[in-house]
């Protein structure tokens, strides 16, 4: 295998040239522009075209591979993306394979990292993928879905199996990796185990018989690595679909727990109807393209919609805020959600429809504590901050600067609210 055979080609578009796309039938053309568009990389830049020929010649659907290490958090809309992508392609009549990690998940996944990753147990990796799959399947087509662990062939092979395989792989290969070359040239440590990950992965392909693989950015590496174990199997090598990294609600950094930009697709309709409305105009399109049904054509007319400005940037960014509760929760849900947030922003409205939490004892009652234990504010100095910049109301009146200690009479009964998004009412 050449040295830069796991290089992928720098592409700056992702949907393939004209002449590979006139190479299709016109139901095939449509499926493609379906499955390329959000796409940042397809590799090669033919392969999904190759393959959709390929399942029409045979006469059967598509193996579409993901592979999953659940780590036991919940899902976000950034970890939804490369699922949608996956039920695009169910949609269009493929089967979504799911590759559980009970096996790689104890080696522990080096993408993207700066430092060597903890490893889980079997019983971890199992425990957190169960906990996982009522999530996965409010996106996916339980239908058309496979389940397979692989530790079911990867924990039968013998040390010479392994061996054969890593004959495929160059360490230079390895080291051109942008993770692993980091490490190197600073002189961290790098495990063998993790230098085995990609080749792991890349047998998962060989197993499952993958036709396409699917996975973020920072998967690429171990995808390409995939295409040259098939091939070397004697199998058609599987065509990669890499999706970009979704930005946050702030509209800058990735989406992410840490930083508070995220939405949770399991979050009530209310919250993520409200979080979709707060972010900036820039990213409106990118939303309606990768968290959405929507089709690519229509995204094109949102995007100018909302390029447009005013009214019309308003109800584009509406459209797809419904579009993405409607697919997570129901439609009838991103409609309430709407009316609730418009009686909150628009007519000042206390809300009616908030969770109950026990006013504590005592009078007067110490504001900040009860905004930290309703899960209202995340510390004690970030409520008092909230107050005294007015985001706290108390029966939609805003709380005074300093104002920390509350009569109880004040509170009893009452909706207490902090932004605009979240509330309880104190009984």
């Amino acid at each position: 295998m050449a040295a830069n055979a796991l290089r992928p080609a720098r592409q700056t578009e992702a949907v393939p040239t004209e002449s590979t796309a006139s190479d299709l039938p016109s139901d095939l053309r449509e499926a493609h522009e379906i499955l390329a568009s959000g796409t940042a990389q397809i590799l090669p830049p033919d392969g999904l075209a190759e393959r959709l020929l390929a399942a029409r010649r045979e006469q059967r659907p598509l193996r579409v591979k993901l592979g999953i290490d659940p780590s036991g958090a919940d899902l976000t809309l950034g970890h939804a993306v490369v699922l949608r992508k996956l039920r695009q392609f169910q949609d269009l009549g493929h089967t979504a394979v799911l590759v559980v990690g009970g096996f790689t998940g104890q080696v522990g996944d080096p993408s993207g990292r700066t430092a060597t990753r903890t490893a889980q147990t079997a019983g971890e990796v199992i425990a957190n993928a169960q906990g996982y799959f009522d999530q996965l399947m409010r996106i996916l087509d339980r239908e058309r879905a496979e389940v397979v662990n692989n530790a079911d062939w990867l924990g039968t092979m013998s040390l010479a199996d392994i061996l054969d395989y890593t004959r495929q792989v160059t360490v230079a290969q390895l080291l051109e990796r942008d993770d692993f070359a980091r490490r190197f040239a600073g002189q961290q440590p790098i495990s063998l185990s993790e230098f085995i990950y990609p080749l792991l992965q890349g047998i998962d392909s060989v197993e499952v018989h993958a036709d396409v693989e699917l996975g973020g950015t920072d998967q690429t590496f171990n995808n390409l690595v995939g295409r040259e174990l098939q091939r070397s199997r004697g199998q058609a090598p599987q065509a990669v679909l890499t999706v970009p990294l979704l930005v946050g609600t702030d509209g800058v950094e990735k989406m992410g727990k840490s930083l508070g930009n995220y939405i949770a697709i399991a979050e009530p309709a209310p919250e993520q109807f409200g979080k979709l409305m707060s972010i900036p105009d820039s990213v409106v399109g990118t939303y309606a393209r990768l968290c959405t049904t929507m089709h690519p054509r229509e995204v094109d007319a949102l995007e100018a919609e909302v390029a447009a400005g005013g009214g019309a940037a308003n109800q584009a960014k509406r459209r797809m805020a419904r579009a993405v509760v409607s697919l997570f929760l129901s439609e009838s849900e991103a409609e309430a959600a709407e009316e609730r947030f418009d009686a909150v922003h628009k007519r000042g409205e206390v809300p009616t429809d908030v969770p109950e939490f026990p006013l504590p004892e005592g009078d007067p009652v110490h504001l900040p504590a009860v905004l930290v234990a309703s899960g209202l504010s995340a510390s004690t100095s970030a409520a008092r901050r909230e107050i005294d910049a007015g985001a706290v109301r108390i029966g939609g009146t805003p709380v005074a600067p300093k104002q920390y200690d509350v009569e109880r009479a004040k509170l009893a009964d009452a909706v207490l609210a902090s932004g605009k998004r979240r509330a309880v009412r104190l009984v």
